[in-house]
């Protein structure tokens, strides 16, 4: 193949993943330019009790004894993961709880219906966009993030 055909073949490749990137950024289901208020953490802790949020979950540091648990083992807000828990995860994580399901312990099967749909009540209609963003602030910090664990390789030495 002559250099000049290859060159050639190689910017029309270049032209058509930079398009292809920018594309990704477009478009009338694009999240760009989506952005909520700051919440403010003592109004999400109150709201959070407000929906008796504590019914189907456990949050560390946070009780109502007042709650009747929906599950025999609540599904567990907050804690140390190995990555991050963005804004955008928890606001989707309560807007639309069936959005993304994940296996994420033994007792998946008794928080999910038999469509395999979240039991996670529906707050849309109920919940002001401002109590939902002050849930957010009071939930996110409560998400930590774990450093990854390196396998430690000791340096054999044949004597």
């Amino acid at each position: 193949m002559n250099t000049s055909l290859f060159n050639g073949l190689f910017f029309l490749l270049l032209v058509l993943l930079t398009l292809g990137l920018f594309a990704c950024e477009s478009g009338p289901e694009s999240p760009k330019g989506f952005s909520l208020p700051q919440g403010d953490i003592a109004m999400g802790e109150t709201t959070f009790l407000k929906y008796q949020c504590l019914a189907c979950h456990t949050l560390d540091g946070v009780e109502d004894e007042s709650v009747i648990k929906v599950f025999e083992q609540p599904v567990r807000l907050g804690g140390r993961y190995s990555i991050v828990k963005t804004y955008a995860q928890l606001v989707t994580s309560i807007i639309n709880p069936s959005h993304k399901l994940a296996p994420r312990s033994i007792h998946l099967e008794s928080v999910v219906t038999e469509d395999g749909l979240s039991k996670m009540p529906i707050f849309n209609d109920v919940m002001t966009v401002t109590e939902l963003v002050n849930i957010v602030a009071f939930l996110q910090p409560k998400y930590k993030v774990k450093p990854m664990q390196y396998t430690q390789y000791h340096h054999y030495h044949i004597p």
